[in-house]
């Protein structure tokens, strides 16, 4: 699909095209923002379906936009090729430019070209006598509670802004700027929460701030450039700032607005709204729960607050919003993008990396394969380490590391391609009492937990089982098998309460001998049904230190050894947070207005109970 090489100048202009595609629903009837939106647009999403605008929300003159990027044409659409090509057109000046010649460098004179468009332009203030876009309105003090901000699941703390541009500066570093996605609990009219995370650079601003005793400034921006919001999930290194990025996404220079009322931030003159204030030093209240991306819910914990002092808009202002759960929602196709989009810097940032690929299934940080370099014994480990300290992929819990080109994306390829090749006694290893994403309660306490790598290198050491049929019987607290992939079993299993010792008992059972890979869980239909239901129910359930087993482990040079099979213990903790469902009475309202939401058909009406996951596969002999 090609697309113009300038990317949209703001959030409208991304609609207007996706009108005049067919792929822009407008919704006139009257939609509640607590759940019945967000239960539309799970099943919008879940049927493949297209962008959703509501224009009349109950309790609000803004219309509400949800699912802009819900599927993979939306998502390459609102970002363009221009990106990728510029970066691949950069990894290979990289590689060729060096030392540089006359002719090298008349022959890169497009990328300088490319390099006067990008970053940001100050407006005057007015755009052909009238105020830029996003101060046509201003309110001082704001009211929040007119804007049309959803509540997602039924256990939410509240409603939620979900796409928000929370931008801020760090206070001793002039022009030192952070632009991320985070969610804010709507406390008041004029109060929100800010979920800064372990290792987010708006986090690491507000911690310079506070140790001053001073309040952080802080402008969050809805809506504007598609580019806006790419850049702001990108995993760049702390220092490189990302409306760069972004401008460099759009094709253009970034219009800026001075802000009203004194705050100190420029505002991105396209942005359909803008909330300015700051976030007051040693300050918490509680936030969450919240229904998160890894289709469980983060439980209330204290958190900072801001303080909105004026909201800034387009006088016909959008309010953008997305929806997360179970996969694979909106950020799902997000996520993949961005992969794709910096997989050819990865080589070049990381040495001896060839490809990595971060399974959004998992929720992005549990679980990540790469394909490494190694020219000597355990280089790949070298490869691991580097991977597991760069910026946002520090944050990942398990790693599978091979040397030979295996298709990444494929993961049940991938997971044999790993076991056919492995000598867990030398090649599993376990890091206990290290940081973890602050979303993962797998660990001990909140932004805490263990690391797991597992290396598959060289040749293939043994044929794969690809059918369960044990010369022994499985002992009886084995409850039904399923075979997920080759060498690879899913073996049910009583709850983890009443049986917590069950993995390392059923990894030394004979019946299981040969077998590399035991996974155990709590429904073992629903997870060996397809690789997406084996990665969410594997992956978010399991933390490496507490839930890795084998049939053997022994100790020597501080090294264990695990002597196969390896066994994870997938089952649900006691706890765990619960699993994200609908609520019966939306799901029912929904289900009866359909028709009302969609006078002219033509939008089907997915399954959002099941996430996205795959149903589960039929019994065995059916």
């Amino acid at each position: 699909m090609r697309v113009d090489h300038r990317g949209f100048p703001d959030l409208r202009a991304f609609l207007d095209r996706l009108r005049r595609d067919g792929d822009l629903a407008v919704v006139e009837a009257p939609v509640d923002p607590r759940l019945e939106a967000a239960e539309i647009h799970r099943r919008v999403i879940a049927a493949g379906g297209p962008a959703l605008l509501f224009t009349g929300p109950v309790g609000s003159e803004v219309p509400l936009a949800t699912n802009l990027f819900g599927t993979v044409r939306r998502a390459r659409l609102a970002f363009g090729e221009r990106p990728g090509r510029l970066i691949r057109r950069l990894v290979g000046l990289a590689e060729t430019l060096l030392p540089p010649t006359p002719g090298k460098l008349w022959a890169a004179r497009d990328v300088a070209r490319a390099a006067l468009t990008i970053g940001t332009r100050r407006s005057r203030g007015r755009l052909g006598g009238r105020a830029e876009p996003v101060l046509e309105m201003v309110e001082s003090p704001p009211r929040l509670d007119r804007l049309p901000v959803l509540t997602t699941w039924p256990q939410d703390g509240g409603p939620f802004v979900t796409l928000p541009l929370v931008y801020t500066e760090h206070p001793d570093r002039a022009g030192a700027s952070n632009l991320a996605i985070y969610r804010l609990q709507v406390h008041g009219p004029a109060e929100t929460g800010m979920h800064w995370q372990i290792g987010k650079g708006g986090g690491f601003h507000y911690a310079a701030a506070e140790e001053r005793g001073e309040a952080l400034p802080a402008t969050v921006l809805l809506g504007g450039p598609p580019a806006l919001i790419l850049a702001a999930v990108a995993p760049l290194p702390e220092n490189v700032p990302e409306l760069l990025l972004a401008s460099l996404i759009a094709g253009r220079r970034l219009r800026l607005a001075a802000a009203p009322l004194g705050h100190p931030h420029p505002l991105i003159a396209d942005a359909e709204i803008a909330l300015m204030g700051s976030v007051p030093s040693a300050e918490r209240k509680p936030e969450g729960p919240f229904g998160d991306h890894y289709g469980y819910y983060s439980l209330r914990h204290d958190y900072p607050v801001f303080r909105v002092e004026a909201l800034a808009r387009r006088r016909d202002a959008i309010y953008p919003a997305t929806v997360v759960g179970k996969p694979r929602q909106e950020d799902f196709f997000i996520g993949d993008l961005l992969q794709e989009l910096l997989a050819p810097l990865f080589p070049l940032v990381m040495p001896g990396v060839v490809d990595l690929w971060s399974y959004g299934e998992t929720g992005y940080h549990s679980l990540a394969a790469a394909v490494v370099r190694e020219r000597y014994r355990r280089e790949a480990m070298a490869s691991a380490f580097r991977i597991l300290g760069e910026g946002q992929l520090s944050l990942t819990k398990f790693l599978l590391v091979t040397d030979r080109p295996v298709d990444l994306h494929d993961f049940p390829a991938t997971l044999e391609h790993v076991l056919a090749r492995t000598d867990p006694r030398t090649d599993l290893y376990v890091f206990a009492n290290l940081s973890m994403d602050t979303l993962d309660y797998t660990g001990p306490k909140v932004n805490e937990g263990s690391k797991g790598v597992w290396l598959g290198l060289g040749e293939p050491v043994r044929e794969l089982a690809r059918e369960f049929r044990p010369a022994t019987p499985p002992p009886p607290e084995a409850g039904e098998v399923r075979v997920f992939c080759g060498g690879c079993l899913v073996v049910g299993a009583r709850p983890y309460a009443e049986d917590p010792g069950a993995a390392a008992r059923l990894a030394a059972h004979p019946a299981f001998a040969g077998w590399p890979l035991l996974v155990l869980s709590d429904e073992p239909r629903r997870a060996a049904a397809s690789p997406i239901n084996f990665l969410w129910t594997t992956f978010t359930r399991f933390e490496p230190a507490a839930d890795l087993h084998a049939a053997a482990v022994t100790a020597g040079r501080n090294h264990l050894a695990y002597r196969p099979p390896i066994a994870i213990d997938a089952r649900l903790k006691p706890g765990f947070p619960a699993e994200l469902s609908c609520d019966p009475a939306t799901a029912a309202t929904v289900t009866r207005r359909w028709r009302e939401y969609f006078p002219a058909g033509g939008v089907e009406m997915g399954d959002s109970e099941a996430g996205h996951l795959d149903p589960p596969a039929p019994a065995a002999g059916s």
